[in-house]
């Protein structure tokens, strides 16, 4: 769960019984076209389709049509015009458009929402959360747009050189299924505020909001074909990725998929940022605060039904405290509604897809195979009404007896699965928390400051949490080191990656010539 904040910091609604699946599924935004070219939605012409469904019910919403290759020039077409306008425009013009932009996202928070757990099948006030954490992303950038500039040097003589940061042209960008609307905004925003223009790829399995967005940009009066949104599975990526005119590419999701990408773009040299997978360790020491402690435990693992990239899975618990750390979680884990994700009070909705359950309950078998023990939830669950009987509903998973040779302390499932261990010293803990070929995030919950320390400057990871889990504040960089990816997302240093340096050099004298 990203961009946590307080529940009270913003009205809870309480919102009408005609608000329902049924009503969400006949909407605007789920009947209309869902590809968005040049400030307008438009049919994809592709011969081919894949179908829309519901994780919340499982039942199907709608067909949408592959783009094709066509469909993607177009689109890229409309971003490489747009963009010698609009990078033309100043930082300051740029960043009201992104500023507006914000605005009417907060004003339109229920309605994105409520299509976000349409989509994801997510609980709506963690849909929320999301939502208006990605206004304050989007307003982030408005903001740093203006300050956008090279630096000055004066030399001897007389001379002085400057620069002059650029953008970078066409933005080819891909989401994935965990945080729709998240993906489109934190990849946009930064894009937008440099000057590029963008050609989005959400995931197929959640296509909505992100064009959404392209509405919302246009209404906050930025120029047609500035943002646009292709629907589509691999092959369109695919597509995307290879364009002669795309000059970079960011992408989120799996490790082998970002492999193929990187080397897709190497053909090109294209620019690129890769946020990947993880498998992130979470540490208590016996001096913590061990409320505090289970309840990071639980955001690291059970927030978003257990699927998101940073997750703590891997719950190095040390040996003295064990087993009041585990009698804790269970009994506050046992507390967890489970079901309807339009209820504000669920708090594990449905699971993104029959594939996925899959997955999460074939690592739940493997690891008693090795010899893990299952002491809470692995189960699916049936909830009540007869709306929900389709979609996929799994207890959060608690699993002991685990080593770290173990492929479900290895490898990632996201899902609701959390492996505990044991450790008995620092020293130890830090070694087998490094060892892992991902490096996306970690956390330390502990009362020393001292150990705190120690424990940050050890750990080979790009985000680490202390006393805390899965919080994202705007303006914090996220991204991971080894396999988890390149780049950084939602802070200042994005910049960096959505924009070129131009060096200039200007002689004061003359020329120096020894020929």
């Amino acid at each position: 769960m990203k961009h946590m904040r307080s529940f009270l910091t913003f009205p809870v609604r309480h919102y009408s019984k005609d608000v329902s699946e049924q009503t969400l599924s006949k909407s605007h935004q789920v009947i209309s076209p869902l590809n968005f070219v040049l400030g307008k939605r438009i049919d994809a012409q592709g011969p081919s389709s894949f179908q829309l469904i519901a994780p919340a019910t499982g039942k199907k919403l709608r067909n949408i049509a592959t783009s094709n290759e066509q469909d993607i020039n177009e689109a890229v077409l409309a971003a490489r015009n747009s963009y010698r306008s609009w990078s033309k425009w100043t930082g300051f013009e740029r960043g009201k458009v992104l500023k507006t932009a914000a605005d009417l996202i907060r004003s339109k928070v229920d309605d994105l929402a409520y299509t976000e757990v349409l989509d994801t099948g997510k609980p709506i006030w963690e849909a929320r959360y999301d939502i208006l954490g990605c206004a304050d992303t989007i307003e982030f950038y408005g903001g740093l747009a203006g300050g956008i500039k090279g630096d000055f040097m004066q030399l001897s003589g007389g001379s002085f050189a400057y620069t002059i940061r650029e953008p970078l042209g066409v933005v080819g960008g891909i989401g994935a299924w965990n945080f729709p609307f998240q993906m489109a905004a934190w990849k946009s925003a930064p894009a937008l505020a440099c000057g590029n223009t963008m050609v989005f790829k959400p995931s197929q399995v959640t296509p909505l909001t992100a064009v959404m967005l392209g509405d919302i940009y246009q209404q906050a009066g930025l120029p047609g074909g500035c943002y646009n949104v292709v629907q589509g599975e691999g092959e369109t990526g695919q597509i995307l990725c290879s364009h002669p005119n795309i000059d970079k590419v960011t992408f989120t999701g799996s490790v082998p998929t970002g492999s193929r990408i990187m080397a897709a773009c190497a053909k090109d040299i294209k620019h690129v940022t890769l946020e990947l997978g993880g498998k992130s360790p979470f540490v208590v020491f016996s001096d913590a605060d061990l409320d505090n402690a289970v309840k990071g435990a639980i955001l690291a693992n059970f927030s978003n039904q257990g699927q998101v990239c940073s997750n703590g899975t891997r719950v190095y618990v040390e040996e003295s405290i064990a087993e009041k750390f585990l009698a804790k979680l269970i009994e506050r884990v046992e507390n967890m509604k489970i079901g309807d994700p339009y209820q504000e009070d669920t708090t594990i909705g449905a699971t993104i897809s029959p594939q996925q359950a899959a997955i999460v309950e074939d690592y739940i078998n493997i690891g008693k195979k090795e010899g893990a023990t299952v002491v809470y939830g692995g189960e699916r669950v049936t909830p009540p009404g007869s709306n929900f009987a389709g979609g996929i509903y799994m207890r959060p998973c608690i699993l002991v007896n685990c080593t770290d040779s173990m492929r479900v302390v290895k490898e990632e499932i996201f899902g609701p699965v959390m492996s505990l261990l044991t450790f008995k010293s620092e020293e130890e803990v830090i070694a087998r928390a490094n060892e892992s070929e991902f490096g996306l995030a970690g956390g330390v919950f502990t009362r020393d400051l001292q150990r705190a320390h120690r424990f940050v400057a050890a750990l080979e990871v790009g985000s680490i949490y202390v006393n805390n889990y899965n919080v994202y504040p705007v303006g914090v960089p996220f991204g991971g080191y080894k396999k988890s990816g390149i780049g950084r997302e939602n802070g200042e240093d994005s910049l960096d990656y959505y924009s070129q340096i131009k060096s200039v050099y200007f002689e004061g004298g003359d020329v120096e010539c020894p020929y």
